[in-house]
């Protein structure tokens, strides 16, 4: 697989959950073995849900585990101010995008709609086959 990804939440808790659609199994466990790049605030959003046992906690973080987990460095930091300054989304959708920019990553998300304005950010939506 040559194209590289960058990971968002909501398809981090599909995967956890194994709740994907039997079209896009294939295609999205190809991504987790190849490409298990994701950013540190997906990282936060993941593991900060209220709603984990302790059990599920623990299976979560092993789960990142797997995972190369990209943190906020000036580069990146300064893409997403532009983001902001010029797409008005979110802090954290902010930071997503600006990784994958950075890194030149396809960003794997349900929530298309959150990022589909910001220019160089390349997008793929596995529930829209």
């Amino acid at each position: 697989m040559g194209q590289k990804y960058l990971i968002d939440t909501n398809i981090i808790i599909y995967e956890f959950q194994d709740n994907f659609p039997p079209e896009c199994v294939e295609i999205v466990d190809n991504i987790f073995d190849n490409s298990f790049n994701i950013s540190i605030i997906s990282e936060i959003e993941f593991l900060g849900w209220k709603g984990f046992s302790k059990k599920d906690l623990k299976e979560a973080g092993n789960f990142l585990g797997f995972a190369y987990i990209h943190p906020l460095n000036s580069e990146i930091k300064d893409i997403a101010i532009k983001i902001k300054q010029q797409y008005n989304v979110k802090l954290g959708d902010s930071i997503i995008a600006a990784t994958a920019i950075h890194y030149g990553y396809t960003l794997i998300t349900r929530n298309s709609k959150d990022f589909e304005k910001i220019k160089n950010l390349k997008l793929y939506n596995p529930f829209k086959n």
